[in-house]
């Protein structure tokens, strides 16, 4: 479904032509959409994005979003700007948005996210200094080191940040 959603607002946002203008239509061979005038060719948008766990010892930090209205906690995520390997992201997200330093930052795993037409790419880090959060309140209403036992439990486990949040609750994230 979340695919559908994805694809659906992608040839919706190109029915023309971004060059010349001129109506685009479904590529016969490949999914893109080609220009009926220049023959240009446009692949679907997928914006990578990361998610970080950062621990220190049998604490994680959790967040609440800023805009949103949501009982629930979420890990530290931003997007991949230009010219940002992933590491330098989870770097930068997490100085930006609870001023923390980390470091042994690993990959976890990834999931295609069509409602944002995003690539989720999930990483566990540790902390790398002094444990005191700074929130971005543009970006952050709630940051918070919760212990490992404290954690809620996730009723719907189902994308990256609760997969992870749950692994960690449950003991079973990588103890490298």
């Amino acid at each position: 479904g979340a695919t559908a959603l994805h694809l659906w607002r992608w040839y919706r946002a190109n029915q023309f032509c971004g060059c010349c203008g001129a109506p685009a239509c479904r590529d016969i061979k490949e999914r893109a959409m080609r220009c009926t005038a220049c023959n240009a060719v446009v692949y679907p948008v997928i914006s990578p994005a990361i998610v970080v766990a950062i621990r220190n010892g049998d604490k994680i930090v959790l967040t609440k979003y800023a805009d949103r209205e949501t009982p629930r906690y979420a890990l530290i995520a931003g997007f991949v700007e230009i010219g940002e390997t992933l590491e330098d992201t989870v770097r930068r997200e997490a100085m930006e948005e609870v001023g923390l330093r980390i470091k042994n930052i690993r990959y976890h795993g990834n999931q295609p996210w069509g409602f944002s037409s995003t690539q989720m790419i999930g990483f566990w880090a540790d902390l790398d200094g002094d444990e005191t959060i700074t929130l971005d309140r543009n970006e952050l209403k709630e940051g918070v080191w919760m212990q490992r036992k404290d954690v809620p439990e996730s009723p719907n486990a189902h994308d990256l940040t609760h997969t992870m949040m749950e692994l960690f609750r449950r003991g079973l994230d990588p103890k490298d």
